[in-house]
């Protein structure tokens, strides 16, 4: 397929009306792995939230719109020591990237899929990106939403003070400075009300985002990103025999540079690369009807 680029990246989000609805845990050496499913077609779906150190409990309304509009079996997890993917104690011999990598494994065997999508959003696009590395034969395709990157470089390009305003910064720091001192919800959910600003275009959801960032673990958060780090984390090499078909796509006023976005479209060799206009961080919130009509494209064909 001939590679396109539209001209037009990290944190990251019973029975009902698209159908079934299963909520289980798979089992990994032992490591508890919770999951919930939605929709019951056999094409499946894997959401790799971002963080790293939050739960996916922010991305289950995504994961029942693709569901719904997609006609998919979409699955969210809870990421070690994450959510009810509890652990007994963290430290850096348990939170690795290859032991997250085991653990979705772990739950593809759980689930018995053969071959899902997967898209990985924020972090969990580095996550994604990592998989197909492993794992290539069992994607089926590739989707990077805002992803980090598929190496470190784009953690040094990340802008994500640069995008608040004077105000928003000093704001910021002050609820900062206050988390330092108590780590409550009233602290942490102000914080977030104003860092929340960064992630966004349409600013009416900063409350959603402002409630998401309460939930970061920065214990997890601190020993994914110094595992990424002392494994020199580069998937490149490796990544340009991955010939699955890869949407790359986040906001054009992203916090990850266009930059991360534009390698890893470059080395994919059956990629396509989309910049959804007037979007940062949160497409799907930024720009529903340009987000999801490419991924309608990607997907499905049409």
């Amino acid at each position: 397929m001939k590679k396109l680029f539209t001209p037009l990246v990290f944190l990251f989000f019973s029975v009902y009306a698209i159908g079934q609805e299963t909520k289980g845990y798979s089992d990994n050496n032992g490591q508890k792995t919770c999951y919930r499913t939605f929709g019951s077609s056999e094409k499946s779906m894997l959401i790799i939230n971002g963080g790293p150190g939050m739960n996916s409990n922010g991305f289950e309304w995504l994961a029942r719109e693709l569901a719904s509009r997609y006609q998919l079996k979409t699955i969210i997890y809870d990421q070690r020591g994450t959510g009810n993917s509890s652990m007994a104690s963290t430290n850096e011999d348990n939170i690795t990237l290859d032991l997250m990598i085991s653990d979705i494994e772990g739950l593809r065997k759980h689930l018995d899929i053969e071959e899902w999508i997967v898209f990985g959003q924020s972090f969990g696009g580095m996550l994604a990106s990592y998989y197909a590395t492993l794992h290539p034969q069992r994607i089926e395709k590739l989707i990077l939403s805002s992803s980090g990157g598929i190496d470190l470089n784009g953690l040094s390009e990340l802008n994500i003070l640069g995008r608040l305003t004077r105000e928003e910064r000093e704001k910021y720091n002050y609820w900062n400075s206050k988390v330092q001192e108590n780590n409550s919800y009233e602290n942490l959910y102000n914080r977030g009300l104003y860092l929340a600003s960064a992630y966004l275009e349409d600013k009416s959801h900063i409350p959603t985002i402002a409630e998401r960032l309460t939930q970061g673990n920065m214990l997890l958060n601190r020993l994914v990103f110094s595992n990424l780090y002392d494994m020199g984390f580069n998937c490149a090499h490796k990544l340009k025999a991955f010939t699955k078909p890869v949407l790359i796509i986040q906001g054009d006023q992203d916090i990850v540079s266009k930059g991360a976005a534009e390698r890893a479209h470059d080395i994919f060799p059956n990629s396509t690369l989309h910049f959804v206009p007037n979007s940062s961080h949160y497409g799907w919130l930024d720009n529903p009807t340009d987000y999801f009509e490419q991924l309608k494209l990607f997907c499905l064909g049409y």
